[in-house]
């Protein structure tokens, strides 16, 4: 079995600052002192693309943790906003409920499923939730 390459100081510190999100590519690049051509070639190189990948799905993991653990904050704001006296923001709210997806425990176990199964969720809503959704709208345009 071939064993990985070390990378060096240098393309790890690229790879930090790609992700850190301050600077764009351009001058990322710039401030390391390092060309194109270069990065081009560390971009083809299987070591630092796959560390480059593992990283990039490692931000992208860190977000859905976020967002995942702001969700239920986002819900029960959204539930009040139903309430609120301006009409539209009333609305808006009950539409955005309308339109979260529903995501039940079993996908939560399941990470594997399909986007299909997961889209069939998110267009399922129960007769119950709709029917509260449309009497708060109906409510807040009288």
């Amino acid at each position: 079995m071939a064993r990985k390459k070390q990378l060096t100081k240098r393309q790890l510190a690229v790879i930090d600052d790609m992700l850190d999100g301050e600077l764009d590519e351009q001058s990322v690049l710039a401030n390391h002192k390092v060309s194109r051509s270069t990065y081009d070639r560390w971009l083809a190189d299987d070591s630092f693309a796959e560390q480059f990948s593992r990283r990039i799905a490692s931000a992208y993991r860190q977000s859905e943790l976020i967002i995942a653990r702001y969700a239920p904050l986002a819900a029960a704001k959204l539930v009040q906003l139903t309430e609120s006296a301006k009409e539209e923001t009333a609305r808006k709210a009950c539409l955005d409920i309308i339109s979260l997806p529903k995501i039940g425990a079993k996908e939560a176990e399941r990470p594997d499923k399909t986007k299909k199964d997961s889209e069939k969720q998110a267009e399922q809503l129960s007769e119950a939730t709709v029917s509260r959704l449309l009497a708060a709208l109906a409510e807040a345009e009288q």
